[in-house]
């Protein structure tokens, strides 16, 4: 069956560096073809670091009138039991998150680290499956995040992709770089 519109749902998860930057690979690629992309960004915002709060590939993406985005988060990882403020935001996003697919100037959104959300218990991965199933048949959504598999999810999606590290600089103790992990 060949199928040329939108409507399908992507997931890019792993332990590998790239599954937002996949994510926002497909949306310069969107955005050059037209179509109007919605970043809605889970647990991503609010350290007070004004170049970790607006990213490069955000303020790059930013520049182009097809693009737009909207950041929830509260300035820090979650480490252990998330803060209330932690499972508030979470909650805030996945709400904007359900709003933003029922706006007709979108055609893809990216909801990116929710997988995260579920890995670290701030959403069900019932959350995730109802979002799936609620998606106007129009609609691109891509899911982003998490280093475990969520099969229910992945059995919904059309195109899984895991991304998986062989070796990070990380894991050498070499912080995140300007430009290349922010």
């Amino acid at each position: 069956m060949i199928h040329h519109g939108l409507g399908f749902t992507q997931v890019f998860w792993g332990n590998g560096k790239g599954k937002t930057t996949s994510a926002l690979g497909t949306a310069l690629r969107a955005c050059g073809n037209g179509f109007k992309v919605h970043l809605v960004q889970f647990m991503k915002n609010g350290t007070g670091n004004p170049e970790i709060d607006n990213p490069g590939e955000i303020r790059a993406l930013g520049k182009l009138p097809e693009f737009t985005y909207k950041r929830f988060g509260t300035g820090s990882w979650i480490i252990g039991k998330p803060t209330q403020d932690q499972i508030e935001k979470v909650k805030d996003a996945l709400s904007y998150l359900k709003s933003a697919l029922n706006n007709s100037e979108y055609d893809i959104i990216i909801a990116d680290e929710i997988l995260y959300a579920v890995q670290l218990g701030l959403l069900e991965e019932s959350d995730v499956l109802k979002l799936i199933d609620s998606k106007p048949k129009e609609k691109e959504l891509i899911l982003t995040g998490s280093h475990i598999p969520f099969p229910n999810i992945f059995a919904k999606a059309e195109l899984v992709t895991e991304i998986k590290k062989h070796k990070h600089p990380y894991d050498s103790g070499f912080i995140a770089r300007k430009g290349m992990e922010y």
